[in-house]
């Protein structure tokens, strides 16, 4: 009798056991802070890309208002480098894609006020909010 029992015991601990495995394998992993650190990195260096395409250091001299845009741009740039340094967290990370694709609306708004077709920056688009 005694054996009957320590058996339903394991039986039903191994049940639970691997239901619970099962369930950790079946949910759908969220995106990482590595996730969100690489995607910040990457709308930074579109940014700083956008900054210097040949014939950029002329654009400020060729309109006030493209002058302004760029220097905006550049400022967001450097922001955006600075939060990155400190960044820790997806929502950190997700500030600095953020502060970067303002940088680029500021270089889109530049190459308007110049009459030159988009650059890189068309299709900035707001990023998909992160999920834990």
């Amino acid at each position: 009798m005694g054996y009957a029992i320590a058996l339903s015991a394991l039986l039903v601990a191994g049940t639970v056991g691997a239901v619970l495995a099962l369930r950790r394998t079946q949910a759908a992993p969220g995106p990482t802070e590595l996730d969100a650190e690489a995607e910040a990195n990457r709308w930074l260096i579109r940014l700083g890309g956008s900054l210097m395409p040949p014939g950029a250091s002329s654009w400020a001299s060729n309109g006030k208002t493209a002058g302004r845009a760029l220097t905006d741009a550049a400022e967001c740039h450097r922001a955006a480098r600075a939060l990155l340094a400190e960044a820790r967290t997806a929502e950190e990370y997700e500030r600095v894609t953020l502060t970067a694709q303002q940088g680029l609306r500021h270089v889109e708004a530049a190459r308007e006020a110049l009459g030159l077709a988009p650059g890189l920056t068309s299709g900035v688009h707001e990023p998909v909010p992160l999920h834990r």
